[in-house]
């Protein structure tokens, strides 16, 4: 649990740098849902972050340290993404080469894709493919906001129902740890 105990953290990361952008829209509404079940919960917009292209060689630029910071003290993190050319945006993926095992190991994480069209599963499964990497827990739920050049200031019904399930998800498998392996071993086989 986070630092508050009684209340699970739930982290938005919204990976759109767009002003106007569907992606910080939709992240906003399954915080508020996350909220409504009880969490606290904290906007992480990537526009307040200067991440250029990740470099192992040189040394993080200020304000990569709050960023994993704040990821790594959530107890659910949800990441929020346009779909560009298939995949998810390049502002997520610069934070996600930021942020690594200490950040999202045994993390609950839920994602969010918009996308102009109708078809965001491939950034979807590219986003799935890259938490399961970081040893994260992916919810099986995972939200989808289609059609995303026709809204303006709100998210359509059936658009909105999903990413509420999302943030109400994420409080709701908040606290998944995982097994314990020495309690997964076979018993010792018993003695004749």
């Amino acid at each position: 649990m986070s630092e508050t105990e009684s209340r699970p953290l739930v982290v938005g990361v919204v990976g759109s740098l767009n002003d106007d952008s569907v992606t910080r829209l939709a992240t906003e509404r399954a915080l508020a849902a996350a909220a409504d079940r009880g969490a606290e919960t904290e906007l992480l917009d990537l526009r307040d972050y200067e991440l250029p292209v990740f470099d192992p060689n040189a040394d993080p630029p200020a304000g990569v340290a709050e960023l994993t910071d704040r990821i790594e003290a959530a107890d659910s993190v949800l990441l929020g993404t346009p779909m560009y050319h298939g995949s998810y945006a390049s502002p997520l993926k610069t934070a996600l080469d930021y942020a690594g095992f200490d950040e999202f190991e045994a993390t609950t994480v839920g994602l969010l894709v918009v996308a102009g069209g109708s078809y965001p599963l491939p950034a979807l499964d590219h986003l799935r493919s890259v938490c399961r990497a970081l040893d994260a827990w992916v919810l099986p739920h995972q939200a989808a906001v289609t059609g995303s050049h026709g809204i303006d200031g709100e998210l359509p019904e059936g658009d909105r129902g999903r990413v509420e399930e999302l943030g109400e998800q994420a409080v709701a498998y908040a606290d998944i740890e995982p097994a314990d392996p020495e309690a997964q071993s076979p018993p010792a086989p018993a003695d004749d």
